[in-house]
């Protein structure tokens, strides 16, 4: 396989290998301690939105529904782990997806936090990092201790690709 195309496969892998770790947390969390997932159907609305030039809402719950916005939510959900995995694998280099190393998986995972905090969460009016929400401090850990499991799931979806590719 040549570079380029284990660069390719490698940020697929990693990414939605990554995101399926978040995705399993949510749900024990919710099981456990009954914090309620993140409802993608929002993300998608906001998505779709989004193509159609609107980026801010007061509450996306509120805003017009969009047809098939669950499966754009999820799929805009996968896409975004896997641009995060081409960030991992762009500062890491070849060498990364030979021999990952936790650290910059870490630094991305942190880092991918900022995507929410300064976009989404203020485009869905929640404000920036969540200061419209109910709880703001609590919406602000679950985020940073999501995307702190996000590059978690990053180095270990990076060891897997290793072994694959």
């Amino acid at each position: 396989m040549g570079e380029a195309m284990a660069f390719i496969a490698g940020a697929a892998l990693i990414g939605c290998g990554a995101t399926a770790v978040i995705d399993v947390w949510g749900i024990v969390r919710a099981r456990l301690f009954g914090v309620a997932m993140l409802d993608y159907g929002l993300v998608g609305r906001w998505v779709a939105h989004l193509a159609r030039g609107r980026f801010y809402h007061c509450r996306i719950a509120a805003s017009d529904p969009v047809r098939g916005e669950r499966l754009i939510g999820w799929t805009a959900h996968y896409l975004i782990g896997a641009i995060f995995a081409v960030i991992l694998l762009a500062i890491g280099g070849p060498d990364w997806l030979r021999s990952p190393t936790i650290g910059i998986a870490l630094t991305v995972g942190i880092g991918s936090a900022a995507a929410p905090f300064l976009i989404m969460q203020p485009g869905m009016g929640l404000g920036v990092a969540a200061s419209r929400s109910p709880r703001p401090n609590a919406a602000r850990l679950n985020t940073l201790l999501t995307h702190a499991l996000f590059g978690l799931g990053l180095y270990a979806a990076g060891y897997v690709a290793s072994l694959v590719l």
